[in-house]
Protein backbone atom coordinates (compact mmCIF):
# COMPACT_ATOMS: atom_id res chain seq x y z
CA UNK A 1 0.00 0.00 0.00
CA UNK A 2 1.12 3.66 -0.42
CA UNK A 3 0.41 7.42 0.25
CA UNK A 4 -0.27 9.55 -2.84
CA UNK A 5 0.75 12.51 -3.47
CA UNK A 6 0.92 13.66 -6.95
CA UNK A 7 2.77 11.85 -10.12
CA UNK A 8 6.95 11.75 -8.45
CA UNK A 9 7.80 8.61 -6.88
CA UNK A 10 10.56 10.30 -4.48
CA UNK A 11 9.85 8.31 -1.95
CA UNK A 12 13.15 8.70 -0.21
CA UNK A 13 13.08 12.89 -0.72
CA UNK A 14 9.83 13.73 1.59
CA UNK A 15 7.72 10.63 2.59
CA UNK A 16 4.00 11.97 2.07
CA UNK A 17 0.62 11.24 0.66
CA UNK A 18 -1.70 8.06 0.04
CA UNK A 19 -2.19 4.81 0.67
CA UNK A 20 -4.46 2.27 -1.24
CA UNK A 21 -6.05 -1.17 -1.74
CA UNK A 22 -8.52 -3.02 -3.98
CA UNK A 23 -11.85 -4.04 -3.08
CA UNK A 24 -15.51 -3.63 -2.83
CA UNK A 25 -18.75 -5.34 -2.91
CA UNK A 26 -21.53 -4.26 -4.48
CA UNK A 27 -23.50 -1.41 -2.35
CA UNK A 28 -25.20 1.93 -3.16
CA UNK A 29 -24.56 0.98 -6.99
CA UNK A 30 -21.06 0.98 -6.54
CA UNK A 31 -19.12 -1.89 -7.15
CA UNK A 32 -17.25 -3.72 -3.95
CA UNK A 33 -16.15 -6.99 -4.96
CA UNK A 34 -14.24 -9.63 -2.84
CA UNK A 35 -10.62 -10.29 -3.51
CA UNK A 36 -10.31 -13.34 -4.46
CA UNK A 37 -7.93 -14.95 -7.19
CA UNK A 38 -8.78 -17.94 -8.52
CA UNK A 39 -5.27 -19.32 -9.42
CA UNK A 40 -5.10 -23.54 -10.66
CA UNK A 41 -1.67 -24.25 -9.18
CA UNK A 42 -1.00 -23.61 -5.70
CA UNK A 43 2.91 -24.88 -5.76
CA UNK A 44 4.69 -27.13 -3.09
CA UNK A 45 2.53 -29.42 -2.50
CA UNK A 46 0.48 -28.98 -5.95
CA UNK A 47 -3.02 -28.15 -3.79
CA UNK A 48 -5.70 -25.62 -5.71
CA UNK A 49 -6.21 -22.53 -3.60
CA UNK A 50 -8.89 -22.21 -1.79
CA UNK A 51 -11.56 -20.09 -2.88
CA UNK A 52 -11.47 -18.53 0.56
CA UNK A 53 -7.54 -17.68 0.37
CA UNK A 54 -7.14 -14.13 -1.24
CA UNK A 55 -3.63 -13.63 -2.81
CA UNK A 56 -2.79 -9.91 -3.33
CA UNK A 57 -2.24 -8.34 -6.38
CA UNK A 58 0.18 -5.82 -5.00
CA UNK A 59 3.52 -6.10 -2.81
CA UNK A 60 2.65 -9.19 -0.87
CA UNK A 61 4.77 -9.90 2.21
CA UNK A 62 6.21 -13.35 2.36
CA UNK A 63 4.60 -15.53 5.35
CA UNK A 64 2.40 -12.89 6.64
CA UNK A 65 -1.43 -13.25 6.24
CA UNK A 66 -4.67 -11.68 7.65
CA UNK A 67 -6.67 -14.06 8.98
CA UNK A 68 -10.68 -13.01 9.01
CA UNK A 69 -12.51 -15.22 11.50
CA UNK A 70 -16.54 -16.16 10.47
CA UNK A 71 -17.63 -14.14 12.99
CA UNK A 72 -18.86 -11.23 13.15
CA UNK A 73 -16.87 -8.19 15.03
CA UNK A 74 -18.90 -6.24 17.96
CA UNK A 75 -17.85 -2.73 17.66
CA UNK A 76 -16.24 -0.87 20.68
CA UNK A 77 -17.69 -3.43 22.73
CA UNK A 78 -15.98 -6.05 21.38
CA UNK A 79 -13.97 -8.26 23.78
CA UNK A 80 -10.15 -7.72 22.97
CA UNK A 81 -9.32 -11.01 25.49
CA UNK A 82 -12.13 -13.49 24.06
CA UNK A 83 -10.77 -12.44 20.43
CA UNK A 84 -7.12 -12.95 21.88
CA UNK A 85 -8.30 -16.51 22.89
CA UNK A 86 -10.40 -17.36 20.13
CA UNK A 87 -7.15 -16.29 17.34
CA UNK A 88 -4.90 -18.82 19.98
CA UNK A 89 -7.18 -21.40 19.38
CA UNK A 90 -7.29 -21.10 15.39
CA UNK A 91 -3.51 -20.65 15.16
CA UNK A 92 -3.44 -23.72 17.24
CA UNK A 93 -4.71 -26.23 14.08
CA UNK A 94 -1.24 -24.80 12.21
CA UNK A 95 1.89 -25.91 12.98
CA UNK A 96 3.70 -22.59 12.09
CA UNK A 97 1.65 -20.34 12.73
CA UNK A 98 2.30 -17.20 15.06
CA UNK A 99 -0.14 -14.55 16.42
CA UNK A 100 1.12 -10.74 15.60
CA UNK A 101 -2.14 -8.61 16.18
CA UNK A 102 -5.65 -9.51 17.14
CA UNK A 103 -8.42 -7.85 16.04
CA UNK A 104 -11.67 -7.41 17.74
CA UNK A 105 -13.76 -4.14 16.83
CA UNK A 106 -13.50 -3.56 12.96
CA UNK A 107 -13.58 -7.28 12.22
CA UNK A 108 -12.99 -10.31 13.86
CA UNK A 109 -9.83 -11.91 13.43
CA UNK A 110 -6.66 -11.78 13.58
CA UNK A 111 -3.07 -11.28 11.63
CA UNK A 112 -0.09 -13.71 11.87
CA UNK A 113 2.95 -15.10 10.63
CA UNK A 114 3.18 -19.11 8.97
CA UNK A 115 3.51 -20.63 6.29
CA UNK A 116 1.80 -20.18 2.84
CA UNK A 117 1.12 -24.06 3.20
CA UNK A 118 -0.80 -23.32 6.71
CA UNK A 119 -2.65 -20.57 5.78
CA UNK A 120 -4.15 -21.90 2.13
CA UNK A 121 -5.22 -25.47 4.67
CA UNK A 122 -6.60 -22.39 7.52
CA UNK A 123 -8.67 -20.82 4.79
CA UNK A 124 -10.49 -24.15 4.64
CA UNK A 125 -10.97 -24.23 8.62
CA UNK A 126 -14.66 -23.66 9.15
CA UNK A 127 -14.29 -21.13 11.87
CA UNK A 128 -12.06 -18.97 9.34
CA UNK A 129 -14.32 -16.62 6.54
CA UNK A 130 -11.15 -16.03 4.68
CA UNK A 131 -7.43 -15.82 4.88
CA UNK A 132 -5.73 -12.68 2.75
CA UNK A 133 -2.12 -12.27 1.91
CA UNK A 134 -0.36 -9.29 3.79
CA UNK A 135 0.63 -6.80 1.68
CA UNK A 136 3.37 -3.49 1.76
CA UNK A 137 1.98 -0.10 2.04
CA UNK A 138 4.39 3.09 1.17
CA UNK A 139 4.44 6.60 0.01
CA UNK A 140 4.70 8.60 -3.13
CA UNK A 141 6.26 12.05 -2.98
CA UNK A 142 5.75 15.25 -4.95
CA UNK A 143 7.02 18.87 -3.62
CA UNK A 144 5.58 22.18 -5.23
CA UNK A 145 4.42 25.40 -4.13
CA UNK A 146 1.68 27.70 -2.71
CA UNK A 147 -0.94 28.40 -0.34
CA UNK A 148 -4.52 28.21 -1.34
CA UNK A 149 -7.08 25.08 -0.56
CA UNK A 150 -9.15 26.61 2.17
CA UNK A 151 -9.09 29.66 0.66
CA UNK A 152 -11.68 27.72 -2.34
CA UNK A 153 -13.78 25.31 0.21
CA UNK A 154 -15.39 28.60 1.30
CA UNK A 155 -16.47 29.98 -2.16
CA UNK A 156 -18.73 28.72 -4.97
CA UNK A 157 -16.80 30.41 -8.10
CA UNK A 158 -13.63 32.32 -8.60
CA UNK A 159 -10.88 34.09 -8.40
CA UNK A 160 -9.52 33.68 -4.95
CA UNK A 161 -10.82 35.97 -2.31
CA UNK A 162 -7.33 35.59 -0.04
CA UNK A 163 -9.33 34.39 2.42
CA UNK A 164 -11.01 31.75 4.86
CA UNK A 165 -14.05 32.98 6.08
CA UNK A 166 -15.58 29.97 9.13
CA UNK A 167 -18.01 30.36 11.99
CA UNK A 168 -17.67 26.80 13.04
CA UNK A 169 -14.57 25.65 13.88
CA UNK A 170 -15.03 21.59 14.88
CA UNK A 171 -14.17 22.43 18.77
CA UNK A 172 -15.63 19.61 20.47
CA UNK A 173 -14.78 17.01 17.77
CA UNK A 174 -12.43 14.49 17.68
CA UNK A 175 -10.67 13.59 14.11
CA UNK A 176 -8.27 10.66 13.87
CA UNK A 177 -5.45 10.41 11.50
CA UNK A 178 -5.12 6.68 10.44
CA UNK A 179 -1.54 7.82 8.80
CA UNK A 180 2.37 8.15 9.54
CA UNK A 181 1.81 9.69 13.20
CA UNK A 182 1.68 13.68 13.99
CA UNK A 183 3.90 16.03 15.65
CA UNK A 184 2.29 16.58 18.35
CA UNK A 185 4.31 19.38 19.45
CA UNK A 186 4.11 21.75 16.70
CA UNK A 187 2.91 25.13 17.04
CA UNK A 188 -0.28 24.23 14.39
CA UNK A 189 -2.34 22.35 17.06
CA UNK A 190 -1.76 24.46 19.88
CA UNK A 191 -2.10 21.27 22.66
CA UNK A 192 -5.08 20.23 21.14
CA UNK A 193 -2.87 16.76 19.01
CA UNK A 194 -2.40 14.11 20.96
CA UNK A 195 -1.10 10.01 20.15
CA UNK A 196 -3.92 7.78 20.68
CA UNK A 197 -2.44 4.19 18.92
CA UNK A 198 1.08 3.03 17.20
CA UNK A 199 0.82 -0.14 15.05
CA UNK A 200 4.64 0.29 14.08
CA UNK A 201 5.94 -1.42 17.19
CA UNK A 202 9.07 1.05 16.52
CA UNK A 203 9.39 3.00 19.85
CA UNK A 204 8.30 6.16 18.51
CA UNK A 205 4.69 6.00 19.92
CA UNK A 206 2.63 7.68 17.48
CA UNK A 207 5.49 10.66 16.71
CA UNK A 208 5.53 11.12 13.30
CA UNK A 209 8.93 11.07 11.43
CA UNK A 210 7.55 11.28 8.19
CA UNK A 211 5.98 14.38 7.60
CA UNK A 212 2.99 12.73 5.63
CA UNK A 213 0.33 12.43 8.59
CA UNK A 214 1.71 15.97 10.34
CA UNK A 215 0.67 17.90 7.26
CA UNK A 216 -2.61 16.00 7.19
CA UNK A 217 -3.57 16.79 10.72
CA UNK A 218 -2.54 20.48 9.90
CA UNK A 219 -5.02 20.53 6.60
CA UNK A 220 -7.50 19.06 9.25
CA UNK A 221 -7.07 21.24 12.32
CA UNK A 222 -4.10 23.89 11.76
CA UNK A 223 -4.23 27.10 13.28
CA UNK A 224 -3.54 28.52 9.98
CA UNK A 225 -3.65 25.66 7.20
CA UNK A 226 -6.89 24.04 8.82
CA UNK A 227 -9.78 23.65 7.88
CA UNK A 228 -11.69 22.93 11.30
CA UNK A 229 -9.38 25.29 13.72
CA UNK A 230 -10.35 23.30 16.94
CA UNK A 231 -10.80 20.38 16.20
CA UNK A 232 -9.35 17.57 18.35
CA UNK A 233 -6.56 15.48 16.89
CA UNK A 234 -5.27 11.69 17.49
CA UNK A 235 -2.79 10.14 15.87
CA UNK A 236 -3.05 6.58 14.53
CA UNK A 237 -0.02 5.51 13.32
CA UNK A 238 0.25 3.23 10.75
CA UNK A 239 3.14 4.00 8.54
CA UNK A 240 6.78 4.03 9.68
CA UNK A 241 9.22 6.44 8.87
CA UNK A 242 9.71 5.94 5.14
CA UNK A 243 5.72 5.65 4.85
CA UNK A 244 5.58 2.26 4.68
CA UNK A 245 3.44 -0.37 6.54
CA UNK A 246 1.41 -3.11 6.32
CA UNK A 247 -2.27 -3.90 5.17
CA UNK A 248 -2.05 -5.96 8.67
CA UNK A 249 -0.93 -2.73 10.79
CA UNK A 250 -3.85 -0.48 9.04
CA UNK A 251 -6.32 -3.04 9.40
CA UNK A 252 -5.22 -2.42 13.66
CA UNK A 253 -5.36 1.15 13.58
CA UNK A 254 -8.75 0.77 12.16
CA UNK A 255 -9.81 -1.98 14.66
CA UNK A 256 -8.42 0.82 17.74
CA UNK A 257 -10.40 3.68 16.23
CA UNK A 258 -13.51 1.32 15.67
CA UNK A 259 -13.26 -0.06 19.31
CA UNK A 260 -12.14 3.40 21.31
CA UNK A 261 -12.95 6.58 19.48
CA UNK A 262 -14.92 9.26 20.92
CA UNK A 263 -17.97 10.45 19.40
CA UNK A 264 -18.44 13.01 17.61
CA UNK A 265 -15.44 11.54 15.49
CA UNK A 266 -14.16 11.69 11.80
CA UNK A 267 -11.19 9.44 10.58
CA UNK A 268 -8.91 11.05 7.32
CA UNK A 269 -7.36 7.81 5.33
CA UNK A 270 -4.97 9.32 3.32
CA UNK A 271 -4.12 5.74 1.92
CA UNK A 272 -4.45 2.79 -0.23
CA UNK A 273 -2.61 0.81 -2.52
CA UNK A 274 -3.41 -3.31 -3.88
CA UNK A 275 -6.14 -5.87 -3.03
CA UNK A 276 -7.75 -5.99 0.58
CA UNK A 277 -11.67 -7.43 1.20
CA UNK A 278 -10.00 -7.19 4.50
CA UNK A 279 -9.06 -3.82 4.94
CA UNK A 280 -12.79 -2.93 3.37
CA UNK A 281 -14.51 -4.97 5.45
CA UNK A 282 -12.40 -2.91 8.72
CA UNK A 283 -13.68 0.29 6.89
CA UNK A 284 -16.86 -0.58 6.29
CA UNK A 285 -17.55 -1.54 10.01
CA UNK A 286 -16.02 1.48 11.58
CA UNK A 287 -17.81 4.03 9.86
CA UNK A 288 -21.14 1.35 10.82
CA UNK A 289 -19.80 2.21 14.70
CA UNK A 290 -20.44 5.77 14.07
CA UNK A 291 -16.94 7.17 12.84
CA UNK A 292 -17.13 9.14 9.18
CA UNK A 293 -14.59 8.29 6.91
CA UNK A 294 -12.27 10.44 4.37
CA UNK A 295 -10.90 8.61 2.40
CA UNK A 296 -8.35 9.74 -0.58
CA UNK A 297 -9.27 8.28 -4.13
CA UNK A 298 -6.01 7.62 -5.35
CA UNK A 299 -3.08 9.04 -7.60
CA UNK A 300 -3.01 6.87 -10.01
CA UNK A 301 -4.96 8.83 -12.77
CA UNK A 302 -7.32 5.91 -12.82
CA UNK A 303 -11.00 4.26 -12.16
CA UNK A 304 -10.99 4.71 -8.12
CA UNK A 305 -13.11 1.22 -8.18
CA UNK A 306 -9.81 -0.68 -8.49
CA UNK A 307 -8.78 1.24 -5.45
CA UNK A 308 -9.36 0.51 -1.63
CA UNK A 309 -10.50 1.62 0.72
CA UNK A 310 -11.39 4.53 -1.40
CA UNK A 311 -14.33 2.25 -2.93
CA UNK A 312 -15.67 1.71 0.16
CA UNK A 313 -19.51 3.13 -0.34
CA UNK A 314 -19.84 4.37 2.95
CA UNK A 315 -17.37 6.22 3.26
CA UNK A 316 -16.53 10.13 1.59
CA UNK A 317 -13.89 9.05 -1.71
CA UNK A 318 -12.15 12.21 -2.29
CA UNK A 319 -10.13 13.26 -5.49
CA UNK A 320 -8.14 16.23 -6.42
CA UNK A 321 -7.67 19.70 -7.85
CA UNK A 322 -5.66 22.41 -9.02
CA UNK A 323 -5.92 26.34 -8.35
CA UNK A 324 -7.67 26.45 -11.62
CA UNK A 325 -10.49 23.69 -10.89
CA UNK A 326 -9.28 21.10 -13.00
CA UNK A 327 -8.69 17.66 -11.53
CA UNK A 328 -5.37 17.29 -11.02
CA UNK A 329 -3.33 14.79 -13.46
CA UNK A 330 -2.65 12.52 -10.85
CA UNK A 331 -5.87 12.29 -9.13
CA UNK A 332 -8.20 9.14 -9.83
CA UNK A 333 -11.89 9.19 -10.69
CA UNK A 334 -14.89 7.13 -11.97
CA UNK A 335 -18.35 6.81 -10.04
CA UNK A 336 -16.77 5.89 -6.40
CA UNK A 337 -15.42 9.24 -5.91
CA UNK A 338 -17.86 11.50 -4.34
CA UNK A 339 -16.16 14.57 -4.36
CA UNK A 340 -12.92 16.76 -5.10
CA UNK A 341 -11.31 18.94 -3.07
CA UNK A 342 -7.92 21.35 -3.03
CA UNK A 343 -4.69 18.49 -3.79
CA UNK A 344 -2.63 20.40 -5.99
CA UNK A 345 0.37 22.84 -4.15
CA UNK A 346 -0.84 22.76 -0.68
CA UNK A 347 0.86 23.94 2.56
CA UNK A 348 0.94 22.72 5.55
CA UNK A 349 2.65 21.76 8.60
CA UNK A 350 5.12 19.48 8.72
CA UNK A 351 7.66 16.95 10.94
CA UNK A 352 10.97 18.31 11.01
CA UNK A 353 10.07 20.96 13.31
CA UNK A 354 7.93 22.76 15.68
CA UNK A 355 6.99 25.04 12.76
CA UNK A 356 8.29 23.26 9.63
CA UNK A 357 5.96 23.66 7.11
CA UNK A 358 5.90 21.80 3.61
CA UNK A 359 3.70 21.98 0.16
CA UNK A 360 3.04 19.10 -1.22
CA UNK A 361 0.03 17.47 -4.09
CA UNK A 362 -1.79 14.74 -3.95
CA UNK A 363 -5.25 13.33 -3.27
CA UNK A 364 -3.91 12.68 0.19
CA UNK A 365 -3.92 16.87 0.71
CA UNK A 366 -7.31 16.51 -0.97
CA UNK A 367 -8.82 14.26 1.61
CA UNK A 368 -8.02 16.68 4.71
CA UNK A 369 -10.00 19.46 3.44
CA UNK A 370 -13.48 17.01 3.50
CA UNK A 371 -11.97 15.74 7.23
CA UNK A 372 -12.25 19.12 8.47
CA UNK A 373 -15.31 20.58 6.67
CA UNK A 374 -16.79 16.72 8.85
CA UNK A 375 -15.51 17.92 11.86
CA UNK A 376 -17.10 21.45 11.58
CA UNK A 377 -20.74 20.02 10.46
CA UNK A 378 -20.28 17.64 13.64
CA UNK A 379 -19.77 20.79 16.10
CA UNK A 380 -23.53 21.64 15.27
CA UNK A 381 -24.92 18.24 14.36
CA UNK A 382 -23.15 16.12 17.05
CA UNK A 383 -25.46 13.11 17.06
CA UNK A 384 -25.18 12.82 13.07
CA UNK A 385 -24.98 9.42 11.45
CA UNK A 386 -21.99 8.82 9.38
CA UNK A 387 -24.56 8.61 6.28
CA UNK A 388 -25.93 12.51 7.75
CA UNK A 389 -22.70 13.95 7.15
CA UNK A 390 -21.57 12.50 3.89
CA UNK A 391 -24.76 13.57 2.63
CA UNK A 392 -24.15 16.99 3.93
CA UNK A 393 -21.38 17.41 2.67
CA UNK A 394 -21.84 16.51 -1.07
CA UNK A 395 -25.14 18.22 -0.93
CA UNK A 396 -23.47 21.40 -0.40
CA UNK A 397 -20.66 20.85 -3.10
CA UNK A 398 -20.36 23.46 -5.72
CA UNK A 399 -21.55 21.22 -8.82
CA UNK A 400 -19.77 21.34 -12.89
CA UNK A 401 -16.52 23.60 -11.72
CA UNK A 402 -14.30 21.69 -12.74
CA UNK A 403 -12.50 20.48 -15.61
CA UNK A 404 -10.99 17.09 -16.80
CA UNK A 405 -13.12 14.70 -15.27
CA UNK A 406 -13.89 11.71 -17.24
CA UNK A 407 -17.34 10.63 -18.00
CA UNK A 408 -19.28 8.77 -15.35
CA UNK A 409 -17.68 10.95 -12.50
CA UNK A 410 -19.30 13.44 -10.22
CA UNK A 411 -18.36 17.30 -10.90
CA UNK A 412 -18.78 18.32 -7.47
CA UNK A 413 -15.84 20.75 -5.84
CA UNK A 414 -16.11 20.61 -2.20
CA UNK A 415 -17.77 24.00 -0.34
CA UNK A 416 -18.90 25.15 2.79
CA UNK A 417 -19.65 28.75 3.63
CA UNK A 418 -18.63 30.59 6.37
CA UNK A 419 -21.96 30.36 7.99
CA UNK A 420 -21.83 26.74 8.52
Amino acid sequence: MRLYRGTLNLVAVCAATLIFVQVRAQQDGRQEQAAEVARPERGGNGNQDSPRFHRHQGKSIPNSYIVVLDQDPTGAAGDPGLAAADADQVILSTSSGRVKQVYAHAIRGFSAEMTEDDALALSNDPRVRFVEEDSVMEIVTTQTNATWGIDRIDQVARPLSGTYTYTSTGSGVNAYIIDTGIRTTHTQFGGRASVAFDAVGDGRNGIDCNGHGTHVSGTVGGSTYGVAKAVRLFAVRVLNCSGSGTTSGVIAGVDWVTGHHIGPAVANMSLGGGVSSALDTAVRNSIGSGVTYAIAAGNSNADASGFSPARVSTAITVGATTINDARSSFSNFGSVVDIFAPGSSITSAWSTSNTATNTISGTSMATPHVTGVAARFLQHNRTASPAAVRNAIVNAASPNRLTGTPPGTANRLLFWSGAQ
